[in-house]
């Protein structure tokens, strides 16, 4: 790799690296505040949000990339075309062609690294962060009393302290509805004073009361079975022990295996499995469905005809009391097997939908490495024609074009998804548009064109009035 190779690719991963970690830290902070109310107030450890944030960075890499080399690619060369520096280069007989031809290679190179992160990294990712997100937003919010307020996160009870002390320990005027016994409302105990603390493991809320008493009301029996009037049981304590399991309110996790069928969580080689078993599932269903309905209705033809006329099959013989058993039994079985093709209908369109989303998954395969390039391909030449640098107007433009490459990508999945259009031109639509015009700007770009050149059409319409007066 000769100097001026080395000179635009290292041009290029300045801006790359800073729009691709910018891009990817807005992203998270969206993320952050799409499931802050899942994160907050449950006692999860550090480490635990660190790592669902990590998975999770790990999995907004395929909407960043993609901006992040369109960025990258027209602030490279708007700057140096700013610094007439491809001048100088097109003066040296340097063409631009050639000026790219280094930043081609790394564009390719970094989308054949896309296609493998999707392809091996991403599934994993998903798997990781689907499974610890859905145990987190399970978990219980961590244990906390208010003052004054019934507080019904520890299973089996509700609680309820007039105030606390400033140690957080010490609690008065308590109240313990116990429902532990599942038979409602009936035992309570109230306190003056009570100390809160933890277990040694920390497994278990211990709460000593002090100078309470306890109500307990107990259905009275007698010899023909329970009584009308129940019996209430007061006993009054110096001191009462309790002991609240607090195992509820630590993370567990839920085993992988049961997200790992997810199509977010396969691979091309599992995606092309899961979509042939479908196909072949489907087909069977369908030609089972139509066999038994056709055997459905012979039986029933042949059971009609031998029980209303057993010794003919003309039909003008029955008589007009016959045919309307007839032709309520007929309406019945017709109803029945409406509702049953229905049911099946609505299965193949179910399936076939589910379908759909692991095609979907199937060709993100490719069209992310594929985005990566052709956005690449407008922003090259693009910056070469505009002729601005910084983070001024190539970001404003390389947000415009990845709105529109992304409003293209999600309306043709959505349509996808509802059966509108085949996933294969549903999931490539995006790139079938934008790449005729990255082919048109890199043309532009070749042949000195002035279609961002403000004061060509200021003379333009100069002329232009000056013609028509």
């Amino acid at each position: 790799m000769n100097k001026l190779s080395k000179l635009l690719v290292k041009s290029f991963f300045g801006p790359f690296a800073a729009t691709f970690f910018v891009v990817l830290f807005m992203l998270l902070m969206q993320f952050l505040w799409k499931y802050i109310d899942d994160l907050v107030g449950k006692g999860l450890e550090w480490y635990v949000i660190a790592e669902l944030l990590f998975y999770a960075t790990a999995t907004l890499v395929p909407l960043a990339l993609p901006l992040a080399i369109l960025v990258s690619s027209i602030m490279t060369l708007g700057n140096l075309a700013e610094h007439y520096e491809i001048v100088a280069a097109k003066s040296a007989g340097i063409s631009l062609q050639r000026l790219l031809k280094p930043m081609f290679v790394t564009a390719i190179f970094i989308s054949m690294m896309a296609f493998l992160f999707s392809n091996y990294m991403l599934p994993f990712t998903n798997l990781k962060m689907g499974s610890l997100l859905y145990d987190v937003r399970q978990q219980k919010p961590a244990f906390y009393i208010n003052e004054g307020l019934f507080y019904n996160g520890i299973d089996g009870y509700s609680i309820k302290v007039g105030s606390k002390d400033k140690d957080n320990s010490t609690l008065r005027n308590i109240m313990i509805y116990d429902h532990s016994a599942m038979n409602g409302n009936t035992k309570v105990v109230v306190a003056k004073k009570g100390i809160m603390r933890m277990s040694d493991d920390e497994k278990f809320l211990l709460v000593d009361l002090e100078d309470g008493y306890s109500y307990d009301e107990q259905a009275g029996e007698s010899s023909q079975g329970p009584s009308r009037s129940p019996q209430l049981l007061r006993t009054e304590f110096k001191t009462y022990g309790f002991r609240f399991d607090l195992s509820s309110f630590k993370l567990s996790r839920t085993n992988e295996d049961l997200f790992k069928d997810n199509f977010q969580m396969l691979n091309l080689g599992q995606l092309e499995t899961a979509i042939d078993s479908f196909d072949v599932e489907l087909s069977k269903r369908v030609k089972e469905s139509a066999s038994s309905g056709k055997s459905y209705l012979m039986s029933y033809r042949e059971s009609l005809l031998s029980s209303m006329i057993p010794d003919t099959t003309n039909l003008a013989l029955i008589n007009s009391k016959t045919s309307q058993i007839v032709y309520e039994n007929a309406i019945g079985q017709a109803r029945n097997l409406k509702s049953y093709f229905t049911s099946i209908a609505d299965e193949v369109e179910s399936r076939q939908e589910l379908k759909s989303r692991f095609a979907i998954e199937w060709h993100r395969k490719f069209t992310l490495s594929i985005a990566c390039f052709i956005l690449f391909l407008i922003g090259a030449p693009l910056g070469a024609i505009i002729r601005k640098g910084g983070i001024g107007l190539p970001v404003v433009i390389s947000v415009a074009f990845f709105l529109l490459f992304h409003i293209i990508s999600i309306t043709g999945e959505k349509f996808v998804r509802e059966g509108v259009l085949q996933p294969v031109v549903g999931m490539w639509i995006a790139s079938a548009v934008l790449l005729p015009i990255g082919a048109l700007l890199l043309y532009k770009a070749t042949h000195e064109s002035v279609i961002f050149d403000a004061d060509f059409y200021i003379r333009f319409f100069k002329r232009f009035r000056k013609g028509k007066t």
